[in-house]
């Protein structure tokens, strides 16, 4: 997650820093945007409806490559960290056409993802 984003969403940034996050979010292409938002999206739901506590990373694309079509994001091979645990998670988040804002994030957590293969799965404790 860029580190603009994780301030948001430690509530650090002031509305005038968010407007200016705005404005980095514009310059990433919108594939990356739509990650992004839904990524933020994500993290938040999880940790709110208390599946997992702690949430603290989401990953789109490390078991299967999430895809795209410029209003949804599909991650059937996702990954979530919580209490330095990384756990599988499937998803569809649905983004604005401008791909600024997730509308809905509808998700499953999968089983715990054992330590041994986070190497090669490009994850971290």
């Amino acid at each position: 997650m860029h580190r603009w984003l994780f301030l948001i969403f430690l509530g650090l940034v002031s509305p005038a820093g968010a407007a200016s996050m705005d404005q980095s979010l514009l310059k990433l292409d919108p594939e990356e945007r739509a990650h992004q938002v839904c990524i933020l999206k994500g993290i938040l739901d999880i940790n709110r409806a208390k599946k997992l506590t702690h949430v603290d990373r989401l990953k789109t694309s490390i078991l299967s490559r999430a895809t795209f079509d410029g209003t949804t994001v599909v991650a059937k091979g996702g990954a979530a960290r919580a209490n330095n645990r990384w756990y599988q998670v499937k998803f569809t988040c649905a983004v604005t056409n401008d791909q600024m804002k997730a509308t809905s994030f509808d998700y499953e957590i999968g089983p715990e993802i054992p330590e041994s293969k986070w190497e090669d799965l490009g994850l971290w404790k």
